[in-house]
C-alpha cells in the first residue's frame, strides 16, 4: 500500500469524466488499499480516484462506521434535501453550504466485483454524492450556496 498525491483545483484530472472500470484486477484492487490509505492519512471521509490522478470510477469512504469501497457507483435514488457544511481533500481551507439529497441509494460493485447497494442518510448521503460527483468533473465549489469561514464550520 501507498500514500498517493492529492490533486489539488486547478490540476485537469479534476475536471474529467471517470472511465468505468471494466475489470477488478490487481491494479484495481490496490488502487482502493492506497486511495483508503491516503484518505485516512489525509483526515478525509471519502476520495475519488480522479484526486489521486486516475480517470477511474473508483470511490472510497468512510464516516466513521468502516470502509464503503465502491467501483462504478451510481446513485439510482434520492429523495429529501440537506444543506450542510462541506470541505474537500483537494480544494484545502475551503468550506461552503452545499444543498444535497437527505437520502440516496447507490449501486456499485465491491472490490470481489459483487453488485452491492448503499443506502445513505445525513453524513454518508452527502459523502457519496460529492465523491459521486469528482467522477464526474464536478467539484463541490461547483454547488456552493455561501462559502464558510473556516472557524464557523459544523
Amino acid at each position: 500500500m501507498a500514500i498517493r498525491d492529492i490533486r489539488k483545483e486547478g490540476d485537469e484530472i479534476l475536471r474529467k469524466k471517470a472511465k468505468k472500470v471494466e475489470v477488478i484486477d490487481d491494479r484495481v484492487l490496490t488502487l482502493l488499499k492506497d486511495m483508503a490509505e491516503t484518505m485516512y492519512k489525509a483526515n478525509g471521509v471519502g476520495l475519488a480516484a480522479p484526486q489521486v490522478g486516475i480517470l477511474k470510477r473508483i470511490v472510497v469512504i468512510d464516516i466513521g462506521e468502516g470502509l464503503i469501497e465502491l467501483i462504478n457507483p451510481e446513485i439510482v435514488s434520492q429523495e429529501g434535501e440537506q444543506t450542510g457544511t462541506e470541505g474537500c481533500l483537494s480544494i484545502p481551507g475551503i468550506y461552503g453550504e452545499v444543498k444535497r439529497p437527505a437520502r440516496v441509494v447507490v449501486e456499485a460493485l465491491n472490490g470481489k466485483g459483487q453488485k452491492i447497494r448503499v443506502t445513505g442518510e445525513g453524513l454518508l448521503a452527502v459523502a457519496l454524492c460529492h465523491e459521486i460527483d469528482h467522477l464526474d468533473g464536478i467539484l463541490f465549489r461547483d454547488k456552493v450556496i455561501r462559502y464558510v469561514d473556516p472557524e464557523e464550520k459544523e
